[in-house]
């Protein structure tokens, strides 16, 4: 196996994985897995593609994540690295489709309208 590629979205983010064997080893912007993200809750949502199929420690894992904020780029690495696994082996793709590791969320931050504040927001009403 050589190397594997592929890219995953969430919000604003953009990860881009290559995966080949190796021992375990999360890389994110030439940085650690546990460097880049701090909380352990977004350790584990990234690892979840990889706990599903019980191949933690059988492939290493460089990503490039850039936009957006930490939440929406943890669930774009997740996207991403599910969908190089399948690129590996095609009959993971049931089980990770199960869990919902390969559906895009398509949801994306409203946009500003004009004479409101905020996206659905208005400015107080005053009657006299």
């Amino acid at each position: 196996m050589e190397q594997i590629n592929a890219v995953g979205r969430r919000k604003s983010s953009v990860a881009r994985v290559y995966l080949t064997k190796g021992t375990g080893k999360i890389t994110i912007n030439k940085r650690d897995l546990q460097t880049y993200f701090p909380s352990a809750i977004l350790q584990y949502v990234v690892k979840q593609p990889l706990e599903l199929l019980g191949v933690t420690e059988q492939y290493d894992i460089k990503a490039n994540l850039f936009g957006g904020g930490f939440t929406g780029q943890s669930q774009a690495l997740r996207l991403a690295i599910a969908r190089a696994l399948v690129k590996v082996n095609e009959e993971d793709k049931k089980a990770l489709r199960a869990e919902g590791f390969l559906t895009r969320d398509a949801r994306v931050v409203e946009r500003k309208k004009p004479g409101q504040p905020k996206a659905r927001r208005h400015f107080q009403f005053s009657k006299r």
